[in-house]
């Protein structure tokens, strides 16, 4: 059984490229909207190699 990507790839509202691990602080508040181009990843490093960065604090 393959396991759905659990890290989610949101979008700021200044265009900032931001990725969410579970567990996290924002992780079960952050929404992921496809429209606009936020989407999951399966790996912190896919979601680095795409462009994206972990949050900040």
């Amino acid at each position: 059984m393959q396991t759905a990507c659990a890290i989610k790839g949101n979008i700021s509202r200044k265009g900032d490229k931001i990725y969410h691990l579970p567990g996290t602080r924002d992780y079960e508040r952050t929404a992921i909207d496809n429209g606009s181009g936020e989407r999951m990843f399966c790996s912190e490093d896919e979601a680095k190699g795409a462009g994206w960065r972990a949050p900040r604090g």
